[in-house]
């Protein structure tokens, strides 16, 4: 059997309900790709806009979302003005699958136009139930038409064209209304469920923090006699600890190098793991590795290769003060910033502290384009310094804790993986007529709501 990208309209014909129709989108709906910009020119009426941003973020366009303002002509109102039931669908991204993501105009939205990158699917409401449409175009089966379609570089885009020719299963008007509301009601108890498990996770990332900062300020002995520490953000620690610069703390403080691309050799049969601020998680452990390079970029000086234990922190840019612990020997870009422990510190041990300051870190780094936090400013950062055998202790209890806690993380993760698919699947059974819907279900579903 054919993929479904590659069916004809026809060919739905062998895979839906006998009594369902199939054809191309065309044949029951206006196709109506926008040309509408951002601008406010003298002499246009004032007018309201419904952007790319808008449709992408929100499953239904409502009046409760801040449209923006700008201007049109009278002939752009009155063929871009938004109507209830008008399936507003993406037609241009930068991603290939972010092509014709649809949205629900849930009411007539007067004074609303849809904006440029856009495209308007109106239903021809004696044969096609624009709720229904819109949840085609949720399905995969409907979606690898334009994924397939799909053409660019940098910017991906399908044509007019695509819409019109896109495979569209057909069951009676009725049928299609059941299965819009059978899968709002669904979709919306999915949905829910999947947004408490999001809660769930940033509750367990709040407690992770929580845990870290009691443990690399005030110890794992809750009668140890505390001292002010001096630093704000730290407060009482234990009277026995050290508070110093970090680069007192610490043998070396250097940053990464990233060999030229324009050099291939470099990169050639590589070991050695080499790191991007995108490597970091919520962890003090590293994701893979953006690329690999090779021993001939350390001999040659194009490359920095940092020692097991260092700690690398993230010195410049939108994820300012991000840390994690090399493993095994690696190196960085340019960003990141390579911190070297002696005997009197243990890399983990820091890293978990620096980990601490993830919050306090943009705010002192001084702005530009960009926060920056170069390594002479890195070096004065305050760090407090228990003895070698403490640092041990607690960094065995955060380990364990982090395990525990990603155990949780892992199930909470499969747990949304599992409702996503189902999801899915739901969808595609539902608008091929796999799985038919009847009054009794709808009712069913609405009582659940």
């Amino acid at each position: 059997m054919k993929s479904p990208s590659s069916h004809r309209p026809d060919t739905w014909r062998d895979l839906v309900p006998k009594h369902w129709r199939s054809d191309r989108l065309s044949k029951f709906a206006d196709i109506i790709v926008s040309n509408v910009d951002k601008k406010t020119e003298d002499g246009e009426d004032p007018v309201l806009l419904c952007n790319y941003v808008d449709v992408y973020k929100n499953d239904r366009i409502t009046a409760d979302i801040p449209f923006m303002e700008a201007s049109a002509t009278p002939h752009e109102i009155t063929k871009f003005t938004l109507q209830r039931e008008d399936v507003i669908t993406t037609k241009d991204s930068e991603n290939p699958l972010d092509i014709a993501i649809p949205s629900l105009v849930a009411e007539d939205l007067d004074g609303v136009l849809c904006g440029y990158h856009l495209a308007i699917l109106r239903a021809e409401k004696r044969h096609l139930f624009g709720p229904y449409l819109s949840w085609l175009h949720v399905s995969q089966t409907i979606r690898a038409h334009y994924e397939m379609h799909a053409t660019g570089i940098t910017r991906w885009a399908i044509g007019r064209k695509h819409f019109k020719t896109c495979p569209v299963p057909l069951p009676p008007l009725p049928e299609q209304k059941r299965i819009a509301t059978y899968l709002d009601a669904r979709c919306a108890a999915i949905d829910r469920a999947v947004e408490t498990k999001k809660k769930q996770l940033d509750t367990l990332d709040a407690l992770r923090k929580s845990i870290i900062q009691r443990a690399v300020t005030q110890g794992l002995n809750p009668k140890v006699k505390m001292k002010e520490s001096g630093v704000d953000w730290l407060g009482r620690v234990p009277k026995h600890w050290l508070c110093e610069s970090l680069k007192r703390a610490t043998s070396r403080i250097q940053t990464g190098s990233t060999p030229p691309t324009s050099q291939p050799v470099y990169y050639e049969e590589g070991t050695i793991e080499w790191f991007a601020p995108e490597c970091f998680s919520q962890t003090i452990k590293l994701r893979t590795p953006k690329k690999l390079i090779n021993q001939q970029a350390f001999e040659d000086k194009k490359v920095r290769i940092f020692a097991p234990e260092t700690v690398l922190f993230v010195g410049i840019g939108a994820t300012i003060g991000k840390v994690a612990v090399l493993e095994k020997e690696g190196s960085s870009n340019q960003q990141i910033v390579g911190i070297s422990c002696d005997h009197r510190m243990i890399g983990r041990f820091l890293a978990y502290q620096l980990k601490n300051y993830e919050t306090i870190i943009p705010k002192l780094a001084q702005y530009t384009t960009l926060p920056i936090l170069n390594q002479t400013k890195v070096g004065y950062l305050p760090v407090l310094r228990p003895p070698i055998s403490e640092q041990q202790e607690i960094c065995e209890f955060l380990d364990n804790k982090e395990l525990e806690l990603a155990n949780v993380e892992k199930i909470l993760n499969d747990q949304i993986s599992t409702l996503t698919a189902y999801r899915k699947s739901l969808i595609h059974e539902c608008v091929t007529g796999k799985r038919r819907i009847s009054d009794a279900d709808v009712t069913k579903v609405e009582a659940h709501v």
